[in-house]
């Protein structure tokens, strides 16, 4: 088999670690496979790079914060590589240039165009194991280094597998699959042997944080096998998949929740056509990505209020621009929450199999959890409330659909 295997932070994150990768490296190769390698900065390099960089000027070009950040992940792969050839086995050190991994000038958030990948080809029919650089790639006019934005090396990883056609991509991190929910949060949590590409997702896309989101896009698209697995033990993983029949008898697969979410509310908007566009036009353009969005219309119908949620990492801005666009459009205010959170039930049965809603609502109502908005898909429900009650919902909603129980 050709095998990609992805190390993140915390795998990588001393000389002790990186020995540890590199033995699990050369033990897969020993057994009869060609493997690669993509690696993560160690772990709290990215943060320290980042806070050294606004300590010597806080509003650095995102060019050269590409510049700098790029670093950490060429520190692992040449330590890793290094670490394996220690072992008696061959390897080379590749950073996202030297892979082939073009992207767009987007610096600090680049979307990947092409993966060459010729490099790493010739190394594995040389033998060797080659250890690539994650979360990082080269302009297509090949004139300045970019990267992928957080999580961007499960990026790397699944592109690399695509371009060389890799029977598995294996992502290693500090968690032993995918689980119903957070463990931390409900103790009897169980691991998903499989997934479908749509429920990672979603998962993905609600708040776990165990696979970037676009990583998970990407190996959809490509259909590229996918399994999360720990590199601290040798418990097999979950695998991701296409989905199959057996997926769609689950409702439910998962709970997940998203505490990083703050609501804002224009009140009293004049009811009539363009106020929508005019408003979320002016949010869009400044690159805040909004997620739900709620209206409400008087009952005279001459005023509307209208209820969204951005990421708190944006609150600061889309206040601005929704305070500005409100004086002109002539509303009477807004008002920010900050105290919310996002609320998920995710299953590729809901498409096949109804009343997961009224569970999901019953649920929530029996524990006095009120409900501020409501989001829907094929295969997901989503609901904002307060956000002290964040895991007691996680907990209520993963007894009701009984997701301990295999």
């Amino acid at each position: 088999m050709l095998i990609v295997q992805k190390y993140g932070g915390t795998s990588v994150g001393s000389k002790e670690r990186i020995q540890a990768v590199a033995e699990r490296a050369v033990r897969t190769k020993r057994e009869g496979h060609d493997v690669v390698l993509i690696v993560s900065a160690m772990s709290g390099e990215t943060d320290r790079l980042i806070n050294l960089a606004q300590e010597i000027n806080p509003n650095p070009s995102t060019r050269d914060m590409d510049m700098l950040l790029s670093s950490g992940e060429r520190i692992s792969a040449a330590l890793t590589a290094i670490a394996i050839e220690a072992l008696g086995e061959r390897s080379v050190s590749l950073s996202g240039r030297q892979t082939g991994i073009v992207t767009t000038s987007e610096h600090t958030r680049a979307k990947i165009e092409k993966v060459d990948a010729m490099r790493v080809l010739v190394a594995l029919k040389e033998g060797r194991i080659p250890v690539i650089a994650g979360f990082q790639g080269v302009t297509n006019e090949g004139e300045d280094v970019t990267t992928l934005g957080r999580g961007g090396s499960d990026l790397s990883a699944v592109a690399v597998s695509a371009a060389i056609k890799a029977d598995l991509c294996e992502i290693y991190t500090d968690v032993d699959g995918v689980y119903t929910t957070d463990p931390n949060v409900v103790k009897n949590a169980r691991k998903l042997v499989k997934i479908s590409y749509d429920e990672m997702l979603e998962l993905a896309s609600l708040g776990a944080k165990v696979l970037q989101t676009r990583s998970v896009e990407y190996a959809k698209k490509y259909d590229v096998p996918v399994v999360v697995r720990s590199s601290f033990n040798d418990v097999p993983g979950t695998l991701v998949i296409k989905e199959d029949s057996e997926m769609e008898k689950v409702v439910v697969s998962g709970v997940a929740y998203d505490k990083n979410q703050v609501k804002l509310t224009v009140r009293g908007v004049p009811d009539r056509p363009g106020i929508a566009s005019t408003l979320f036009t002016s949010i869009a353009d400044a690159g805040i990505v909004v997620d739900m969005i709620v209206q409400n219309i008087s009952t005279d119908s001459k005023a509307a209020d209208i209820s969204f949620t951005v990421p708190k990492t944006d609150s600061k801005a889309a206040q601005a621009i929704t305070e500005k666009v409100a004086g002109e459009l002539k509303a009477e205010g807004v008002v920010l929450n900050d105290n919310i959170s996002k609320i998920s039930i995710i299953g590729a049965g809901m498409r096949t199999h109804s009343g997961a809603a009224a569970k999901m609502f019953q649920t929530l109502s029996s524990n006095n959890i009120n409900i501020m908005m409501i989001s829907t898909s094929e295969i997901k429900i989503s609901c904002v409330i307060d956000a002290k009650y964040t895991e007691l919902a996680v907990r209520e909603l993963h007894d009701a659909f009984e997701l301990a129980i295999a």
